[in-house]
């Protein structure tokens, strides 16, 4: 079983990769460089729920296959596996439910507005007493047994903070019983903000302002901030400024960054 849970609750610093495309050899490479987690979109990805399914377990196999070894020339030395989260397509039974029995070790939900759409994420993720989740843990049970209680322990559901509604109840969404943390999805945020694009410089003051009240109430009720970055960089702000994990942009954006910049250099 992984610890990660555990250290998400604990507020431990973690941070993350996403991944947008259905390529589970690259799904693998990528888990194998040493990201606390690596998230599969399905929302906004282009991954079906066979897709799911081989990215989960392609990033199960870098767990099982890492050692020390060299990641761009360095060494780089195993610390704990990496896991497989999925931001789910919506705030359903459905989808987390699926998500969960391909082997997700958590779900986060996007466009949760109020503390009610954060508990039935909740209630959706774990099973009777305390939720609606249906016996089925297929492929999950294969690392945390076939006891819901053990895989209510073991996995974690994060509620997404990227409208009007969502930012204005945080503090409520926060607060929800068996939530474990929030994620911000910054390009919608600064949608809800006023922004006329993501990054929109003209509400920058609004939008670093709702940044912080997040990361604040998260801090207030004990559950882990998360935030999604455009590059290492930022992610490491972010983690100075409150936030307990962070996630660095995808593959998909990287593949055309290195791609583009490689040809610049080549042309001059």
């Amino acid at each position: 079983m992984t610890n990660f849970a555990a250290r998400l609750r604990a507020r431990e610093q973690l941070v993350g990769y996403w991944v947008v495309l259905d390529a589970p050899p690259s799904t693998e490479r990528i888990a194998r460089v040493g990201y606390d987690y690596v998230v599969l979109d399905a929302q906004h990805g282009l991954l079906s729920t066979r897709g799911i399914l081989d990215g989960l377990t392609a990033i199960d196999a870098a767990g099982a296959g890492r050692g020390a070894m060299r990641v761009g020339g360095a060494s780089v030395e195993a610390g704990d596996a990496t896991v497989g989260l999925v931001r789910v397509e919506a705030n359903n039974a459905t989808p987390i439910g699926r998500a969960l029995d391909a082997g997700a070790t958590g779900v986060i939900v996007p466009l949760v507005d109020t503390a009610e759409d954060a508990a039935y994420a909740v209630r959706a993720a774990k099973y009777p007493p305390s939720g609606i989740r249906s016996y089925g843990p297929t492929r999950g049970g294969l690392r945390i047994g076939p006891v819901p209680a053990e895989s209510d322990a073991a996995t974690v559901v994060l509620a997404m903070i990227e409208t009007a509604s969502g930012l204005a109840n945080v503090e409520e969404i926060c607060a929800t019983p068996g939530l474990d943390g929030i994620y911000v999805g910054p390009s919608d945020l600064c949608l809800a903000v006023g922004g006329k694009f993501p990054g929109d410089p003209d509400v920058r003051d609004v939008f670093d302002a709702a940044v912080v009240r997040i990361a604040e109430a998260a801090a207030a009720a004990g559950v882990a901030a998360g935030i999604h970055t455009n590059d290492g960089t930022t992610a490491k702000r972010r983690l100075t400024e409150g936030y307990t994990y962070a996630t660095v942009s995808s593959d998909v954006d990287h593949l055309e960054g290195i791609a583009a910049e490689h040809l610049a250099v080549v042309k001059g």
